[in-house]
């Protein structure tokens, strides 16, 4: 009742007559029937706007810490995200995310729509990453679609940090079901969880114009902090290769390298070489007719939603988690 009171009456109508905000797609949000909403993340108010505009009910895993809270401000919270359909999503991992997950399979037992943030926490810079596998196993155990979603300009309404928002324009993206039924029996399998979650991304990059950055948005926030200090497993950087005359690891000190004769030179034991034509200083004409036409800067307008802008995120550059209970969650710091 609170949901639909605040959604109708109250806090709904004030939202779409300040924000104004436009949708694309909407009927692709199934009238009936379990689906999960899918959705890049760039504000807190992402889980207010989307589900404003969506007619029925969305229930989102949010963060846990929400409803964790101590004092008065700490209970009004909880009891305000409880009274607003959203669950507790714990992401420390291991048998505590399993447990969320069964809140979110709960949901979509019972034909509800479940609302949930691939990314895991909000994009630091606007950018889109790389989705966790979470919404990849709710989506194959429960075997319903995938809807796509991208937020447009609420991290401009609500950046990061910031506690009142700005007055302007918001808008919204909905994709088209994703089906994985071709998946069916195959929900464990870590790598189809993978492909799934990469899939969705996607998606979400194809629809938003983010550019996709291949690494997890919490270990971008800890390494903006000076919290990340370790390199990731699998990007052990390169050994130095040793100067020239330096001694081997492990070995005899190497041949030292003959040093290169200058241009001019004689060459050891023979006639002069032949003396090398200077080089053109740098922004001078290259020789030829015609003149070199000064170069174009890239386009400063933001990439639309049609456009495909940065890498898709078919590449592997980090690790998941081994227990597989990477999900995405909603309102993340």
């Amino acid at each position: 009742m609170f949901y639909w009171v605040m959604k109708r009456i109250f806090l709904g109508p004030v939202l779409r007559t300040l924000f104004r905000p436009w949708v694309k797609g909407l009927d692709n949000v199934p009238a009936e029937g379990a689906a999960i909403i899918a959705s890049n993340h760039l504000s807190f108010s992402d889980s207010i706007f989307m589900p404003l505009m969506v007619p029925r009910p969305v229930i989102f895993l949010a963060k846990s810490e929400y409803f964790t809270g101590t004092g008065l401000k700490g209970r009004l919270t909880a009891m305000f995200f409880r009274l607003t359909n959203q669950l507790p999503m714990d992401r420390s991992g291991g048998a505590a995310s399993a447990a969320s997950l069964e809140a979110g399979m709960d949901v979509l037992t019972s034909g509800g729509l479940l609302g949930i943030y691939p990314e895991g926490t909000r994009s630091p810079d606007g950018r889109l990453y790389r989705g966790k596998v979470g919404v990849a196993r709710l989506a194959l155990a429960a075997g319903v679609p995938v809807i796509p979603v991208a937020m447009i300009g609420t991290d401009k309404v609500q950046p990061i940090g910031k506690r009142l928002p700005n007055i302007r324009r918001i808008g919204m993206i909905f994709g088209e079901p994703m089906d994985f039924s071709r998946y069916h029996g195959m929900a464990e399998d870590r790598l189809i969880q993978r492909s799934v979650a990469d899939e969705i991304m996607y998606e979400l990059m194809r629809l938003s114009g983010q550019e996709y950055v291949d690494e997890y948005a919490a270990v971008v926030k800890l390494q903006l902090a000076g919290k990340a200090t370790a390199a990731p497993a699998d990007s052990a950087e390169a050994p130095a290769e040793p100067a020239p005359g330096a001694a081997e690891p492990g070995g005899a000190p190497a041949e030292p390298r003959p040093a290169e004769p200058a241009p001019g030179a004689a060459e050891p034991g023979g006639a002069p070489a032949e003396p090398r034509p200077a080089e053109p200083a740098p922004g001078a004409a290259e020789p030829g007719p015609g003149t070199v036409q000064p170069g174009v800067g890239p386009d400063d307008s933001p990439a639309g939603p049609g456009e495909l802008p940065g890498t898709g995120p078919g590449k592997e550059s980090g690790r998941d988690s081994g227990d597989g209970n990477d999900v995405g969650s909603s309102r993340s710091a």
